[in-house]
């Protein structure tokens, strides 16, 4: 008898762990569409990585797609409201979503180049595991401890992803105009690249790009002060420095 009302209350509790679920997504229609997106393109990733997909030049477009639905989906979450007025102009610029909506854009007239992928795929698990943590407690506390588990060592290693997908963003500027050289792109990638990294520098919720060009550029001056570097070297590093000074708002 105990055995069966211990299967009854489990069974009870089962139901209720997956109908929590269900109200949840029912109550978070776009949260659970950005989920799905997100899940797509770590899928898609891995995929075009090891080749599992079939023609890896169609899933390459097919991630830059995903993330477009992703930037999409969010950038409505954080501006609802359209409206034709500078305003409203100035306030979608500054969201992240935008900055990567506009990222999708840029790169799906190029040729198809890994790099560009990594900060997509860095997003998505990131904010993939954020996401399915909150779906896992509508299941139960609990529920599903392995995955839990590696939920836990992603978000321990959110400010070091952080970290790599600002670096990324910084090192695809000049990569892009080897692009342009190599006939992968055309010539407006580049500019259009730059400013997307200038409103990815002035970001007001993720500083991490801001810093890590910061550490870039103290590097490199440290560098050029030297006296054992070249003229040359040091000359190319201040060309550098000088061109990029006015990239970022200065710190606080």
């Amino acid at each position: 008898m105990k055995m069966a009302d211990t299967a009854s209350s489990n069974s009870v509790h089962m139901e209720k762990g997956w109908g929590a679920l269900r109200q949840h997504i029912i109550d978070n229609k776009i949260k659970a569409a950005l989920w799905v997106t997100r899940l797509f393109t770590i899928i898609f990733t891995i995929g075009y990585i090891i080749q599992i997909f079939g023609n890896p030049y169609n899933i390459y477009y097919k991630i830059l797609m995903n993330n477009a639905a992703t930037s999409a989906l969010r950038l409505h979450q954080r501006v609802p409201h359209v409206q034709l007025n500078r305003q409203f102009l100035e306030r979608l610029f500054v969201e992240d979503s935008c900055h990567y909506l506009l990222y999708s854009l840029i790169f799906l007239y190029t040729a198809p180049v890994t790099l560009v992928l990594t900060p997509i795929f860095l997003f998505a698990l990131m904010h993939f595991a954020s996401d399915s943590l909150t779906l896992l407690d509508c299941l139960g506390q609990n529920s599903w401890w392995g995955a839990r588990l590696l939920i836990s060592l992603i978000e321990f290693q959110s400010r070091n992803i952080l970290r790599l997908c600002g670096l990324f963003e910084i090192i695809i500027l000049p990569f892009t105009v080897l692009l342009v050289f190599t006939g992968r792109a055309s010539l407006l990638t580049p500019f259009i690249y730059f400013q997307f990294l200038k409103f990815r520098l002035a970001s007001q919720r993720n500083p991490f790009t801001r810093n890590v060009f910061y550490e870039i550029r103290n590097g490199l001056s440290s560098v050029s002060r030297k006296p054992t570097v070249p003229i040359i070297i040091r000359q190319i590093i201040e060309g550098l420095l000088s061109l990029t000074q006015q990239m970022a708002p200065l710190r606080q």
